[in-house]
């Protein structure tokens, strides 16, 4: 009955959703990689906004940083605390964005929400504040109805997420992993699908190697004079994606299935048509199932560069740019057990567990034997113009994980 009536509050609560998401879109919180000023601004906002609606145990475990105007980037944590301490329930949020990108894509003012036809409008809206309040409405369920929950809620809310999170959960790794203990039930409300259906427990391993072709230049109509950086560089992506074939094992957890190696960016080389160059450069975006290391991979790349290095007489130079591995999470570990249990009593739902490409933070934790998943129900809009969250879905997740505090 305790639980009918929070669910019940969280139902009745999407006006003030909207107005919370309102209130944190108005602060772009965008990184010095962007040009931005960091996340103080809008975590002092949602600070405020936390201790007049009461929720007043706070910590701050602030980054220091002296490319902003605050002198450091804010993690702070908000503690709900519930009747038994052998484990907290964590929701995992991060408070930066990315920019807007090209503002004529845009239909609406990308730092002012605009509500139409169910769903709000807003650069972050989704990534990350979807989910960052539903785990405030979660917790702010049981404050509002004077009702303990039966295991302490912990909401993260994190800086630096777009950008690696060196500020963020890196940091709080470093310095502070007396936050979290091994029990604990931690939820990344980051990435999901449209049912909410599906919880990420695994990651791709993650390459970005930049190649650096040093060769010879020399005029167009003289390629007898010249070591051509380009046609090198050309070579050396075929078979860097060639490398799809020998690293071939497939994971049915992850979509696609098998370990992609894509030639990605390049970059500009010589001004004018008429001159062979004689360096180029070229990035790669690879995703490797977690079946295989990245020493393997860089061993396999190390003999197609020797090849292209010797048919060409070009010299190559690798810089990774990002080099991530990931440890999977266990199906049968207590949060997914938990998520899925909550997932199928609130809703209805028949979750299932999946692997993705892309990184989170569940990684770093992963990676030291945290289990922790990435769930929320969502359409995926991060990074687009004309970013919206369904507003159903923020009441939906938030009674989900509500559910899972109260059993």
């Amino acid at each position: 009955m305790e639980f009918e009536k929070i669910k019940s509050w969280i139902a009745g609560q999407t006006k003030e959703m909207v107005a919370l998401e309102s209130l944190l879109t108005a602060i772009p919180a965008m990184a010095p990689e962007s040009n931005g000023d960091g996340e103080s601004k809008k975590c002092d906002a949602l600070e405020r906004w936390l201790v007049s609606n009461g929720i007043t145990k706070l910590e701050h475990f602030d980054a220091p940083d002296e490319r902003v105007s605050s002198g450091f980037r804010p993690n702070l944590v908000a503690t709900i605390e519930g009747k038994k301490s052998d484990y907290n329930i964590w929701v995992c949020a991060h408070m930066d964005v990315v920019p807007t990108g090209e503002l004529s894509l845009w239909e609406t003012d990308p730092w002012t929400v605009v509500e139409k036809d169910g769903k709000i409008y807003g650069r972050g809206v989704e990534d990350n504040q979807q989910g960052l309040v539903s785990g405030v409405f979660a917790a702010l369920a049981f404050v509002k109805n004077g009702i303990q929950p039966e295991h302490t809620i912990k909401l993260l809310f994190m800086a630096d997420e777009e950008f690696g999170s060196a500020y963020g959960m890196k940091f709080l790794i470093k310095n502070h992993l007396d936050l979290f203990k091994k029990e604990d039930l931690i939820l990344i409300p980051d990435g999901g699908d449209p049912k909410g259906e599906t919880i990420e427990i695994a990651e791709k391993n993650i390459w970005w190697p930049r190649f650096h072709i040093i060769g010879k230049q020399a005029h167009g109509s003289r390629p007898d004079l010249a070591h051509n950086a380009m046609l090198a560089g050309c070579e050396l992506a075929l078979k860097i994606n060639e490398m799809e074939q020998v690293f071939n094992k497939k994971d049915d957890l992850f979509d696609p299935a098998f370990s992609t190696f894509q030639p990605t960016k390049k970059q500009a080389n010589v001004d004018t048509v008429n001159i062979i160059p004689g360096d180029d450069v070229f990035f790669c975006d690879c995703r490797i199932n977690p079946c295989y290391t990245l020493d393997e991979v860089r061993a396999e790349a190390k003999k197609r560069i020797a090849e292209v290095e010797k048919k060409y007489s070009v010299k190559v130079e690798v810089t990774e740019m990002q080099a991530e591995s990931s440890l999977p999470t266990s199906p049968d570990a207590h949060v997914v057990k938990a998520l899925t249990r909550a997932i199928k009593e609130v809703h209805g739902i028949n979750a299932k567990c999946i692997g993705v490409g892309g990184g989170t933070v569940g990684a770093e934790l992963r990676n030291l034997g945290y289990s922790c998943v990435v769930w929320s129900t969502m359409d995926e809009l991060a990074h687009q113009p004309n970013e919206y969250a369904i507003i159903e879905n923020i009441a939906k997740d938030a009674q989900t994980i509500a559910w899972m505090a109260a059993n």
